[in-house]
């Protein structure tokens, strides 16, 4: 079986050219770029926040008032023009440049953090990631992102110790954008438009981490899987973070045996018959990649060697299960069925602090694939119109 024959080629892309012609910058011309409606409220926090939820745009936390002062500041710190239009969602609704701007003022984030969330919301609404699926499931599910380049250290988006949550940076503030963004623009509302049965902490802050590349044996992720080098963002599906803690092995192969058993069980959702097809993605502690690589060093082997422990044996599974995976074709000659079609679909990276031997484990929902785009270099609007 290969993947090439299950992968959703035929998906439409949703992501429109960009409408936009322009000869003047926002601040460069009298018309007024923003259209989004004005309403009256009290600019402070605390009564903002209040607001946005009777308006349905609050997520329960603290919310800044996009104030069109605090909108137009955000935007010349970059130099897109707020109608540009990025994506559409996968209800149609157009997501514009002044519409991630003005959730990302909401959440907090930074001025300079606009050209990473335009990635990764390019790369969610990419049709192979199947972002309809991630947003309105019954499962946990929501898009988690890895970092690559010089933009993490710039950003302050966490690669080392505590990368999958809880460190204070303005990465969090980032996520929570992205959030923001599949709440007001992609209109992902629990028991509304997505019947996810529990949720997840990460519905509301998000997942973004850095990969450690500086502490990695192979090659960056973005370039290995979308050959792009430099600043980067892949987003993936995930149902949340799982620790896997090995502090007995000392080899490779036993590291990578304990970590293809641990995130193989019976109800996750590769080995749902709902799911033809899935990715994992991994994250390797650096200690334990450097461990690995001097057995393994190609990226390749360790992922062939942790796809093969990445299974569970046909037996485990009741009939009416074992009936739709054997429909699928999903049980092998060696009577496994497993966690990726094939070892490439296994995704690794390295992160994650130096003080033990841990992993991370990061389901996948199952039929979203990851997706890598380029970040833009962002220049700020009056250098740009200076320049000009």
């Amino acid at each position: 079986m290969s993947i090439h024959l299950i992968k959703p080629s035929n998906r439409k892309s949703t992501t429109p050219k960009t409408l936009v012609s322009r000869d003047c910058g926002p601040a460069g011309c009298e018309v007024d770029w923003l259209t989004s409606r004005r309403l009256d409220t009290e600019d402070s926090i605390e009564a903002f926040t209040d607001f946005s939820l009777e308006q349905g745009w609050g997520d329960g936390l603290p919310l800044i008032p996009p104030t069109d002062a605090r909108v137009r500041l955000f935007l010349s710190e970059n130099d897109r023009y707020p109608d540009e239009l990025i994506a559409r969602m996968p209800d149609s609704s157009e997501c514009t440049v002044e519409k991630i701007v003005i959730n990302a003022v909401m959440a907090g984030a930074p001025a300079d953090s606009l050209e990473l969330i335009i990635a990764a919301i390019e790369a969610i609404t990419e049709p192979d990631f199947e972002l309809y699926g991630v947003n309105a499931t019954t499962a946990p599910v929501y898009p988690g992102f890895i970092v690559n380049g010089p933009i993490r250290d710039a950003l302050k988006i966490p690669y080392s110790y505590g990368c999958a949550g809880g460190v204070a940076t303005k990465a969090n503030a980032i996520g929570r954008a992205i959030r923001l963004i599949m709440r007001n623009v992609a209109g992902q509302v629990a028991g509304v438009t997505t019947q996810t049965t529990f949720g997840s902490p990460g519905r509301l802050g998000g997942l973004i981490m850095g990969e450690w590349e500086e502490k990695s044996p192979w090659a960056p992720l973005a370039e290995r899987h979308a050959g792009i080098k430099g600043n980067a963002v892949t987003a993936f599906s995930t149902i949340g973070t799982m620790n896997i803690l090995d502090t007995t092995s000392s080899g490779a192969l036993a590291f990578l045996e304990m970590i293809g058993k641990s995130v193989s069980y019976a109800g996750a959702n590769c080995f749902s018959p709902a799911m033809e097809f899935s990715e994992m993605t991994i994250g390797i502690n650096p200690i334990c990649a450097e461990i690995i690589a001097r057995e393994l060093p190609t990226i390749e082997d360790v992922q062939e060697v942790l796809w093969k422990y990445a299974a569970v044996p046909a037996d485990w599974f009741q009939r009416l299960h074992l009936n739709q995976l054997e429909a699928q074709g999903r049980i092998r000659e060696d009577g496994k069925i497993y966690a990726t079609p094939e070892p490439k679909d296994v995704i690794l990276f390295v992160c994650g602090g130096l003080g033990g031997l841990h992993a991370l484990g990061l389901h996948s929902f199952g039929s979203s694939l990851a997706q890598t785009k380029e970040i833009a270099t962002a220049a700020p609007a009056h250098e740009v119109q200076a320049a000009e």
